[in-house]
């Protein structure tokens, strides 16, 4: 039974190393921690630490992570500065084509009725204008003017021009009278626009008249009536005084084309 035991205790005991081993491991002083590749006693294996940084540096999925910094660009945005001058305009550029038509607006609200009209009511136009100076011809055509106004209704006939105007479209009667000069000719037209209408004429005698001229005529609005001194071979002239009237032209309306 204790030869049994004995046997048991021997075979769970490790095998100890020769002594002369041991005692040369002593005498270096070293202490072996790993193990030599069989295939090559002299090679020294790779440390722990590095062979962990080659899988990880050659695996993605142990890869280091990159930082990357990030800036906040509120923090060193400035205050807003003061606005600055107007530059000068630059060339004014073609003008562009006229855009489509635009649609029809609303129609607006009726407005409230007029002041009633009168059914009775009439035009009036009239003048009478005098000359106080004597005129001679000077000129082929000469524009006779007046300088004295008799009556002058609605200023339709212009002092400045010697001209009347119409205003109110009908018909028209003209009176022109003048005195004559003795031993000169008196020649006259009676205008309507640009085109002579009646002729007063006196031929030179050695007592002096008074000659008169008259018409009536339909008139459109806009159309002017004056009178114009002819000259031809003779000398041409009418008299007048400062004291007294000798020329004047008259004209009134007798009838509006609308009433």
């Amino acid at each position: 039974m204790c030869a049994i035991f004995l046997l048991l205790l021997a075979s769970s005991l490790p095998a100890s190393s020769p002594h002369g081993q041991e005692a040369s491991s002593k005498r270096d002083g070293r202490r072996v921690t790993s193990c030599v590749r069989c295939c090559g006693p002299a090679e020294q294996p790779a440390s722990i630490t590095a062979s962990r940084y080659t899988r990880m540096s050659s695996d993605s999925f142990y890869s280091m992570p990159r930082i990357r910094p990030t800036i906040d660009i509120t923090i060193l945005k400035g205050e807003k500065g003061e606005m600055g001058d107007r530059g000068i305009s630059g060339p004014e550029g073609k003008e562009g084509e006229p855009g489509p038509r635009g649609h029809n607006g609303r129609k607006g609200q009726k407005g409230q009725a007029g002041l009633p009209g009168n059914s009775c009511k009439q035009h009036y136009v009239a003048f009478s204008v005098g000359r106080r100076k004597p005129l001679h011809s000077s000129d082929y055509y000469q524009h006779v003017t007046f300088d004295t106004e008799f009556v002058n209704l609605y200023k339709h006939f212009n002092m400045f021009t010697g001209k009347f105007f119409c205003y109110v479209p009908g018909i028209y009667f003209f009176i022109l009278n003048v005195h004559t000069w003795n031993y000169k000719e008196t020649y006259l037209h009676i205008m309507r626009n640009d085109n002579e209408v009646a002729i007063l004429y006196s031929q030179p005698s050695e007592r002096s008249i008074m000659q008169s001229q008259s018409l009536m005529l339909d008139l459109q609005e806009g159309e002017e009536v004056w009178v114009r001194m002819f000259k031809r071979e003779r000398e041409n002239a009418i008299y007048s005084e400062e004291s007294d009237i000798y020329i004047t032209f008259n004209g009134h309306l007798i009838k509006p084309s609308v009433e």
